[in-house]
């Protein structure tokens, strides 16, 4: 799907879930795009500040992912990489190989919306028809990483608006995302809504 070039600086107030403010810094390299960026929110009792630097193929797939998460029980780091090599693609965790997360194209972060933009910049989405985009889950407090099972389907485009009907098996949930021309995030319903 062709998009509008990513903003270079993008903000969100994550609403519902969790209380709390995310930046988004993108810059275009040479074979692809770095996205920088770090939520902060107080989600129950808990309070978390997650910063990640992900980057990106041309094709918008995850090559590395560095997270880290500052809680009251301490500061945590993770190194997810998706490398391409003679026996196909491979998924590592802190260099610990994970079979579990095959067919993955993408990282999720659990902390950030901006994360949600991954398979829509890649997937060739034709109206009404349902894509699964599974992807690496990273959870915000400990950084666990699983499986996430999602889908997107799209609903409706205009020259300034995208909207999806997103659904996760994983997690029994289904919504309607709402995305700029650019493939951002406008509006999560229940997690968090575009400030810039």
């Amino acid at each position: 799907m062709q998009l509008e070039p990513i903003p270079l600086m993008s903000a969100w107030t994550h609403n519902g879930v969790r209380a709390g403010f995310e930046v988004l810094f993108a810059e275009a390299i040479e074979h692809g795009h770095v996205l920088r960026g770090h939520t902060t929110a107080v989600e129950g009792p808990e309070a978390w500040s997650v910063g990640y630097r992900i980057e990106v193929d041309p094709q918008w797939c995850t090559r590395r992912a560095e997270v880290r998460s500052v809680s009251a029980a301490g500061t945590v780091r993770t190194t997810i990489e998706r490398i391409e090599g003679a026996d196909g693609v491979q998924w590592f965790v802190d260099g610990v190989p994970r079979p579990d997360l095959e067919g993955c194209l993408d990282v999720d972060l659990e902390s950030s919306v901006v994360t949600n933009t991954l398979p829509v910049h890649r997937l060739d989405l034709t109206p009404r028809k349902t894509h699964a985009a599974p992807a690496v889950f990273v959870r915000a407090g400990d950084l666990s990483v699983e499986r996430l099972e999602q889908e997107y389907r799209l609903r409706s485009r205009t020259s300034e608006a995208i909207k999806f009907d997103y659904a996760s098996s994983t997690f029994d949930y289904a919504c309607e995302l709402s995305y700029d021309a650019s493939g951002l995030i406008v509006r999560y319903p229940g997690i968090a809504h575009r400030e810039r």
